[in-house]
């Protein structure tokens, strides 16, 4: 049985290999708004991590490998923390979904995803997007 990275490697290091290599991908560009722009409406300053967009595309790729079919919402819920409210306790706050939405958009446009068909017991909603036979050799081709 051949060896899968995407499962193998250490998710940490298996991110930075990949962030590094969607770096060489053209279709895969950080906007302008990302460096003034919060991750979630959680967090108190805007994004300082150069990389971040890179970083945070390897991650969500690497999500919908490993989960098949996933759409924004459910990315969201993954990406989102706790919001601190001064005295009053924490509250869970999801993720912003322009983030998501947008890196979603780049991996539909370079071929890595696709937006899933129809699934049966599903009513008339978009079930998310799912990897494509590209989008599963790239990143099976990471190491």
């Amino acid at each position: 049985m051949e060896k899968n990275p995407v499962y193998e490697l250490e998710s940490q290091s298996y991110n930075l290999k990949l962030a590094e290599a969607l770096k060489k991908i053209p279709e895969f560009k950080a906007p302008e708004w990302v460096e003034y722009v919060k991750s979630s409406p959680s967090k108190e300053r805007p994004i300082d991590d150069v990389d971040f967009w890179y970083k945070r595309a390897a991650s969500i790729l690497r999500q919908v490998y490993k989960n098949k079919i996933l759409g924004v919402n459910r990315l969201r819920t993954k990406y989102g923390s706790k919001k601190n409210r001064g005295m009053k306790p924490e509250r869970f706050r999801r993720a912003g979904g322009k983030i998501i939405r947008t890196i979603l958009q780049q991996a539909d446009k370079a071929g890595f995803t696709e937006i899933a068909k129809k699934i049966k017991g599903v009513r008339e909603r978009k079930p998310g997007r799912q990897l494509t036979e590209k989008g599963k050799k790239f990143l099976e081709s990471i190491d």
